[in-house]
């Protein structure tokens, strides 16, 4: 049987060992809405743009609104989300504010999505 160009089982069958593994290692709901959350940061090409910019180098606000052809107040937005979701961190240094990733989880996840997309 096919529906909407997918192919499907010619028979309705559970197989049951297979439903209850799966159950068993199934995220709670909670962490399945975590974690969507935070791919969904990932989502926008203006903040893969920024992680790039700090992959380079820790760098304020000023310098990422030169790099990226933004203006400030469009870049404090993007890096207030991706704060929010830990993936820079910021610093003072006097009348400055310098970020950075939070840490090399944020390398991997972007290497690995690269990798995937390059296949």
């Amino acid at each position: 049987m096919e529906k909407q160009g997918l192919d499907c089982c010619d028979q309705f069958y559970v197989h049951e060992d297979l439903v209850e593994k799966v159950n068993r290692g199934m995220l709670e709901e909670e962490e399945l809405y975590d974690l969507a959350e935070l791919f969904k940061v990932f989502g926008d090409s203006t903040r893969i743009r920024i992680l790039f910019v700090l992959f380079e180098a820790e760098v304020c606000v000023c310098d990422l609104a030169e790099v990226l052809h933004m203006t400030q107040s469009a870049v404090s937005h993007q890096l207030r989300i991706l704060k929010q979701a830990k993936l820079v961190s910021a610093r003072r240094e006097g009348k400055s504010v310098f970020y950075s990733l939070a840490d090399d989880h944020v390398r991997t996840i972007i290497a690995q999505g690269r990798e995937h997309i390059e296949e």
